[in-house]
Order: structure tokens, then sequence, then C-alpha cells
């Protein structure tokens, strides 16, 4: 029988902890610690590797803000960039925990540049809401050429954040997965295009990163789905003095938690969402669970599972 399918997806802070400016040398020390998990369990499950990237393209935006010299590029070549850089920096640290293991030569890797499908209808273009990029004064907000929101931190640039509709490369990375390889895919929630006709158009938005995997997951048949993030799993009332993880939660609970608003949009909301989508339409287990403990979460014994 064919080993299952499992897909995990990186959080930002697998490659850029808390307090950290996000050096190189950061980035590559932070990652060992998830991929050296996920090489150990490419030994019984075949693997997808998904990731965030919002540190990343907010320093490519912000870099551009600080030159005029070099022409802008729209918001989805960022998106591409970063989906080569980071899959580079997953692809080596992956190929050097598999070669510690002593399975490098029998397990092959490989990062793809990933599109997604957003409708160009989507409500979410009517109001762009989700922040990225540097942080302005008001008066340098209102003379920019995009729309901008006050955050907590100062004025911020707003992009679209649409539903993914499809993975373009579904096909291709069922293929590669058939054939044994580990699949890094689908960085930063995916390069988000439009249908033109035949054709694909980028466009200036950011697809969630974990809903985008759901997609995935659902589009290739895979098992195993596991969110990888910065906490142990999911709570009620996060940062309270009544704050209680959760080691399960079923559909119907983590419906009404939503609902009730206790697992906020900017942060949480979004996992539980994609863990539930993903249940909703066949998957076998959904799991939230922290950067540090991938495993044992495969296993049942950490993190929080999302259940019928």
């Amino acid at each position: 029988m064919k080993k299952e399918i499992l897909l995990v997806a990186l959080g930002g802070n697998a490659l850029i902890r808390k307090g950290q400016i996000g050096t190189v040398e950061e980035q590559f020390a932070n990652l060992r610690t998830p991929i050296g998990q996920i090489a150990k369990l490419s030994r019984d499950y075949r693997v997808i590797i998904t990731h965030g990237n919002g540190p990343q393209v907010g320093n490519l935006l912000l870099q551009q803000e600080c030159c005029d010299a070099v022409p802008s590029l729209p918001l989805e070549i960022l998106v591409a960039q970063t989906q080569g850089q980071i899959g580079y920096m997953i692809e080596s640290t992956l190929d050097a925990a598999l070669m510690g293991l002593g399975i490098h030569t029998e397990q092959p890797l490989v990062s793809l540049m990933s599109y997604v499908v957003v409708a160009e209808k989507d409500p979410a273009f009517l109001a762009p809401s989700k922040p990225i990029g540097p942080v302005f004064s008001e008066e340098k907000a209102a003379t920019l050429p995009y729309p901008t929101r006050k955050t907590g931190e100062g004025y911020r640039r707003v992009v679209a954040s649409p539903k993914p509709v499809t993975i373009v490369e579904k096909r291709e990375i069922r293929n590669l997965i058939d054939m044994g390889f580990i699949v890094i895919c689908c960085g930063g929630g995916g390069i988000p295009v439009i249908r033109e006709g035949r054709a694909f158009s980028g466009v200036d938005a950011v697809i969630d990163k974990d809903l985008a995997s759901a997609k995935l997951a659902e589009e290739v048949g895979v098992d195993i789905f596991l969110i990888a993030t910065d906490v142990k799993g999911v709570a009620l009332h996060y940062g309270r003095p009544e704050e209680a993880f959760l080691r399960k939660v079923s559909l119907d609970q983590a419906a009404r938690y939503l609902k009730e608003g206790l697992f906020p949009a900017g942060s949480m909301g979004p996992k539980v969402e994609a863990a539930m989508q993903f249940m909703k339409r066949g998957g076998k287990r959904a799991i939230i669970t922290s950067i540090d403990a991938i495993e044992e979460a495969v296993s049942g014994s950490a993190g929080t599972e999302v259940i019928r």
C-alpha cells in the first residue's frame, strides 16, 4: 500500500521568530527544528510542504520604498520571489536533514512555483483589508497611490485577500508525490492570478497560506493536514487568565467558536477555518500545533485536532 500523504503548512515563524531581525543565519537556524522533524516523517509519509512569506515579502516591499533607482515590482512578482527564496532555504535545509538520516539518495525533493486562481469578482477586492509592507506616517500615507489603513503600528498598505479557487499545478504536484518526491509549493499562499480567457493574469492580492494549503490538500488527496504555528494549539480566550487549550474540537464546536469571535480573524481564525474546510471535504486528520511538536502532533500526542 502507498504511504499516506502528509501536508505540513509552515507558518512564517518557521523562519523568523519573535524578537529576531530575520538575518539569513537566523532563518536557516530556525528551519532546522521543523525540517528535521519532517525529514524523519518522510520515512513513513509522502510529504508536501507549504509555507508563509509574510516577513519576507514585507521586507521586499520595504526595500522598494527605500529605493527609487530601481522600478518597483507588483505584488505577485514579489510573492514569486519569496517562493524561490524560501523554497531554496527549505530545500537545502531538508537535503541536509535527509543526509543526516542517511536517506538523501533515496528521497528526491523539489520546489515548485505555484499559481493560485482567485475569483475576479471576489468581494475581498472591493474592501482590501490585509496589511502588508512598511509602516507610514499619516502624512505619508495620504500621498501613496494605493489604499492604506491605520494599524497598531501606524499606517500600512492594505490589499485584498480573496479565497483560493484552485491550485493551477495540482496535477503536477500529485504526479510528483506519486513519484516519491517531497514537494515544496504554494509559498505565501501562492501567486494570486485570475483567469483571462485561457490564460492567467497576476493580481495585487495576498492569499491566506492556510486556506490555500487546505485547497491544495483537497485537490491532491492529502490524508493528514498539519498547520505548524508559534503556539501549541488552538485556545479559547487566548492570552487571558481563563485561557484553555483544546486537544480536540469538533466541526460544530469550531464553527460556534468562530461565530462567537473566539478565534480572531488575524491569527487563529483562518487556521481553524482551513482545518474545518479540509475535514468537511473528506480529509482524514487536521491538526494545528507548534513548530516544535510536528512529530508529536502527527502521532496524536500534541496540538489541537479538528474532528467530525
